[in-house]
């Protein structure tokens, strides 16, 4: 572990989220930052081009993602000036997931194939990984710390500790648009065949006990 996570936590608990990402670009030089660009996304895509403009940040394309997040997508990178680079999965693999209608009977395989594969072949090459999650989000997220080591790699959530309504607070601050999908109930956005609308993660694999894509377990 190239840094002590008990410290880094005392640390940065005493900071704000938007201190936080300085902080961490001073600490850290190989940074992992990927996006969902989901519906509290913009906040830390904000944060991040705030603390270090340019910065790559990766977004997985499982070609399953509504287009209303490909359009948000769009709406983002152009407003806030993102290189964003697209990741996708094995495309023999993603073909056999479309035709199996694999998300139906084994989500956690097509979440493997199209999210957790792709992301696995670059994941070395990176100090740390930053992510957006929330701890309000679940009762899983609720018990992360901001630094955590899962699978050998250190996580950072530098918005673990925010509340959804200081995140929407934070983006009519800044004039960062919703996604469009959130005015339609949707409070968390993932691949159109997995996903409804419902408060918190609750439109997420609904009738499943999967909680998770598999990509922070």
């Amino acid at each position: 572990m190239v840094k002590d996570i008990n410290i880094l936590n005392k640390r940065y608990g005493g900071l704000a989220p938007t201190e936080r990402f300085k902080e961490l670009f001073r600490d850290f030089k190989d940074v992992l930052f990927t996006s969902s660009f989901g519906t509290t996304a913009a906040v830390s895509l904000h944060m991040l081009h705030k603390a270090k403009p340019g910065t790559e940040i990766f977004f997985l394309d499982t070609t399953y993602h509504f287009t209303e997040t490909l359009v948000y997508k769009d709406i983002l990178t152009r407003l806030l000036n993102l290189n964003v680079t697209a990741l996708k999965g094995e495309e023999l693999r993603n073909k056999f997931t479309l035709a199996d209608e694999t998300w139906k009977k084994d989500p956690d395989l097509c979440c493997s194939i199209n999210k957790v594969e792709p992301l696995g072949l670059i994941k070395p090459a990176y100090e740390v990984w930053v992510s957006g999650l929330m701890g309000t989000q679940n009762q899983n997220r609720k018990e992360l710390n901001i630094f955590e080591e899962k699978n050998g790699m250190l996580k950072f959530y530098p918005l673990i500790d925010l509340s959804e309504d200081k995140a929407y607070q934070y983006m009519k601050l800044h004039f960062l648009p919703r996604h469009p999908l959130h005015d339609k109930g949707y409070n968390s956005v993932g691949c159109i065949h997995c996903t409804v609308a419902g408060k918190a993660r609750e439109g997420r694999w609904v009738d499943k006990s999967k909680t998770e894509c598999g990509l922070h377990n």
